[in-house]
């Protein structure tokens, strides 16, 4: 699975709940993190969507 397109994932995920922020509400070693987990998802649970698994993983970061 393509590494950088799960950040660009999240990157946009997270713009849709900081539109007014520059930057990310996050560390690149939490940006990686994330992505490992997303990934780590997609292997256990291969018919879960990526859209959801990112999103699914964004909330969760962001309310955990």
């Amino acid at each position: 699975m393509e590494k950088k397109l799960i950040i660009k994932m999240i990157k946009n995920c997270f713009k849709q709940y900081y539109s007014e922020v520059e930057s990310l509400p996050m560390s690149s070693d939490d940006l990686e993190e994330l992505a490992d987990r997303i990934i780590q998802i997609k292997v256990e649970q291969p018919n879960v969507d990526l859209y959801d698994a990112v999103n699914d993983t964004v909330y969760e970061f962001l309310t955990g």
